[in-house]
């Protein structure tokens, strides 16, 4: 009898520790409950690192016009995988309650914890439902575009000045590296260090940014048709090439060193490089580090065939979590909308954010930084090309083109070799 007592009291054990364990994996993540306390916990996981203070700021000034509700910021990027980070967080069973999304391929892997969101107010004052069709599947929504983003090569005023550089007179790669070759012959007198910043460790910059605008016309200037694409043309790859040796040649040493933090703050910031590859969401972290030279920069596109498009698209789609509980839903639907459609979240999309409004109701004339209204200016007027690498297989830039193209930019690989495995990568991936 004490045997089986002894047993009966181990299996009790052993259960008792089961329900713990199960209790302890929901805590916080997607599917996680409102506390006994009646105060909601939104957990968010967010991948724009240039606005980590910013954002978290938002939350607090949320959190005092909602006091039931708490939310809880983790920011993942400059540099990390985010959606390897997120897909390890749902594999650990604290995924997040709000996260990001970037279109049909995280749509459809994602699908089945996708909140449907049609009916919020943050979708349905979105300015052009085209920027809805990533995140859209029969006639629903499934995210709320964050923004408006454009990049190009973000260029000190007072360097170009001294330098006597008309920036008009950028129209192909031909005249940027003319100009950068000018810059580079004045360092001494123009007390910089070099006329370009090219952060090498951001395969992010090299793919995602630098490749894609040399895509566009593989895919006639549509996402989409990337999306469905079995294999990569890159007709222009030479001109990619000519692009990143202008950068390459000319850019602070060693590349291979040089990340985000440094390439904006370090180096931009502090005036010691007259260019850098960006795009307006560097911006707030410029004007920390130096306001006054903040006021004085521009920007201008990546000249492709010898025309001047700004690449301008929807940074990322905020998504929400199907398998969190209903209440904690409906409070991470409540931040989105006050975020975006109400008059203090306004005020922190415009004033603190720096954001290039994506929806309704916005004074476009208090757009605040000049890169965000030079960016603003090419939308206005048509002059834009489409962020092709939106429709990148999943994993693409971290696992392949951005990987090889970092090699060829520190020297471990010839350029053909790059995009020689670019090309199979592709294909593989959408066998």
């Amino acid at each position: 009898m004490k045997f089986f007592q002894e047993s009966r009291n181990v299996f009790l054990v052993v259960l008792a520790m089961v329900f713990v364990l199960s209790a302890c994996g929901n805590t916080g993540s997607g599917g996680s409950q409102s506390n006994k306390d009646g105060k909601v916990t939104v957990n968010i996981l967010q991948s724009k690192v240039e606005f980590k203070e910013q954002f978290e700021s938002a939350a607090e000034k949320f959190m005092k016009e909602n006091p039931d509700i708490n939310i809880e910021v983790e920011t993942i990027g400059g540099g990390n995988d985010y959606s390897q980070v997120l897909k390890s967080k749902i594999a650990s069973k604290s995924e997040p309650d709000i996260f990001n999304i970037n279109g049909k391929e995280d749509l459809d892997y994602h699908k089945d914890r996708l909140l449907e969101l049609t009916t919020m107010d943050s979708v349905k004052k979105v300015l052009d439902e085209n920027l809805l069709s990533p995140v859209s599947l029969d006639d629903k929504t499934y995210g709320v575009p964050m923004n408006q983003e454009g990049y190009g090569i973000i260029y000190n005023k007072e360097i170009f000045e001294k330098a006597n550089i008309d920036v008009e007179s950028i129209k192909s790669l031909d005249d940027l590296k003319k100009v950068a070759k000018k810059i580079d012959s004045q360092k001494e007198d123009l007390n910089i260090e070099a006329a370009f910043a090219l952060p090498g460790k951001e395969k992010w910059v090299l793919s995602d940014h630098a490749a894609s605008v040399f895509l566009t016309d593989d895919f006639d200037n549509t996402i989409e048709k990337a999306v469905q694409s079995k294999s990569l043309p890159f007709s222009k790859s030479d001109q990619l090439k000519k692009y990143l040796d202008i950068q390459k040649d000319f850019s602070k040493q060693p590349v291979g060193s040089i990340d985000y933090s440094q390439q904006v703050e370090e180096l931009f910031s502090t005036g010691k490089v007259a260019m850098i590859q960006q795009g307006n969401w560097a911006y707030p972290t410029i004007e920390s580090v130096n306001p006054e030279l903040a006021e004085n920069i521009g920007i201008f596109p990546i000249p492709v065939d010898n025309e001047m498009k700004m690449p301008v698209g929807v940074s990322a789609y905020w998504a929400v979590n199907s398998k969190s509980d209903e209440k904690v839903q409906e409070a991470s639907k409540k931040f989105i909308d006050w975020l975006y459609t109400e008059d203090e979240g306004k005020k922190v999309i415009l004033n603190e954010f720096k954001f290039i409004p994506v929806h309704k109701d916005y004074d476009t004339e208090k757009i605040a930084d000049p890169l965000s209204k030079e960016i603003y200016k090419y939308a206005e007027e048509g002059e834009t090309s489409q962020w092709i690498f939106k429709g990148y297989p999943t994993g693409y830039t971290n696992d392949s083109l951005g990987s090889y193209l970092q090699n060829y930019v520190i020297g471990e690989s010839t350029f053909d070799d790059a995009i020689s495995k670019a090309k199979k990568a592709w294909e593989s991936a959408r066998k």
